[in-house]
């Protein structure tokens, strides 16, 4: 039974448009259930986690992803009496709106996008489940709940939150989200950091003696390595990154059962005016995550390999982009039609808006072919982005 401060169906602010309640799940079982037979959350199985979907069956994907984070966030959000269908269905739902290429496809579609509004991966996914997603008959996108809308947008620029009302208040008024949509912004940072070391790792682009310059891997690996001497690299591999999300989400559930107990939350209410986040891991543990975020900034997503990589797909969605808004006949007809809900904020930016909403959505496999429709390139995917050819 979630605490009294957990969400809850007695507490939800609701759906944009009213729904009769389900009769055999919770509302926030619905909305899970949507999130999963969403089109988005299919694409993203073919979505770039740090290596470029046709690199390899191996490494993550951003489906792979989501899923690894929702498995951690209703942990957590158990053993602290949460909402635990809420946690997944944000956990799952937050990499919606993200492009083909990573954070690099995310850049260089802000940068088309600068003069037009500009583009940020939290609000797409919120554009996403809000309007983009067309299931039903009585309501555009998945019509989620507040609850759920909340935690999938886990940053906003102030100007984009004064667009968005109630939901876009706590980044103008400083207070916080609820406690399931904090765990699921905990829950991504765990999975991404630590999966990342595996497919780091397993690309040989980074070596466990580097990794041991990082007091949270170097603890485990050493521990491991004494327990089991002569152990297969694979298999030592996977018993220290198992150890340290271990590690983190214990750390994070006795740190944040700390801070919960400090401010004693009745309502959802008092969570939300806290004055700051209740889910956290202690200062040592806070120190050791950060040490290994900044290890895999510098190592693995400045190495060569991948920036050879971010340098084409940066040449792939600008050349899309530009394509596409000198003969939008080139985009399908769902995307250049009208729709006053879908578009009555970018007033003359409607194209580019829907531009950016069609590249945002592509696969990365999609995004290469369509560049090669377009500019005639002849390479396979494969040969198109080897990292080893520095220029296109």
């Amino acid at each position: 039974m979630p605490a009294a401060y957990a969400a809850s169906k007695e507490n939800t602010r609701g759906r944009r448009y009213p729904e009769a309640m389900p009769s055999m799940r919770s509302e926030f079982q619905r909305d899970r259930d949507r999130v999963i037979h969403s089109s988005a959350f299919r694409r993203l199985e073919y979505k770039t986690q740090v290596f470029v979907n046709h690199e390899g069956d191996m490494f993550r994907t951003r489906l792979t992803h989501s899923l690894e984070v929702s498995q951690i966030g209703r942990t957590i959000a158990r053993a602290l009496e949460l909402d635990e269908d809420l946690t997944e269905a944000i956990c799952l739902a937050h990499d919606l709106g993200h492009t083909p290429f990573g954070h690099a496809g995310q850049e260089i579609l802000n940068e088309c996008m600068k003069d037009f509004g500009g583009f940020e991966h939290n609000m797409q996914s919120l554009r996403v489940v809000d309007l983009l997603e067309e299931k039903y008959a009585a309501f555009p996108g998945l019509n989620l709940c507040f609850e759920t809308r909340e935690g999938i947008l886990k940053h906003c620029s102030r100007i984009n939150a004064a667009l968005l009302g109630d939901l876009g208040a706590r980044f103008l008024n400083g207070t916080q989200p609820g406690l399931e949509a904090q765990v699921a912004n905990i829950a991504d940072e765990i999975a991404y950091n630590n999966h990342d070391v595996d497919d780091g790792l397993r690309s040989g682009l980074i070596a466990v003696e580097q990794l041991r310059q990082c007091r949270l891997f170097r603890m485990h690996h050493d521990a491991i390595v004494r327990q089991w001497p002569g152990l297969a690299s694979r298999r030592l591999t996977h018993e220290v990154i198992r150890g340290m999300i271990n590690n983190l989400v214990m750390d994070l559930i006795s740190a944040s059962r700390g801070k919960i107990e400090v401010h004693a939350p009745r309502t959802i209410a008092d969570v939300r005016n806290a004055g700051e986040s209740l889910v956290v891991f202690s200062p040592d543990m806070a120190d050791m995550q950060l040490e290994l975020k900044r290890f895999l900034r510098v190592n693995l997503y400045h190495h060569e390999y991948v920036t050879n990589m971010t340098r084409k797909a940066v040449v792939i969605i600008r050349s899309l982009f530009t394509a596409y808004c000198v003969a939008p006949e080139q985009i399908p007809e769902g995307y250049r039609g009208q729709d006053a809900e879908r578009d009555q904020e970018y007033g003359r930016d409607v194209l580019q808006r829907r531009i950016a909403d069609y590249i945002a959505g592509m696969t990365d496999r999609f995004a290469i072919a369509e560049y090669e429709r377009l500019f005639g390139a002849q390479d396979g995917h494969a040969r198109f982005f080897d990292a080893r050819v520095n220029h296109l």
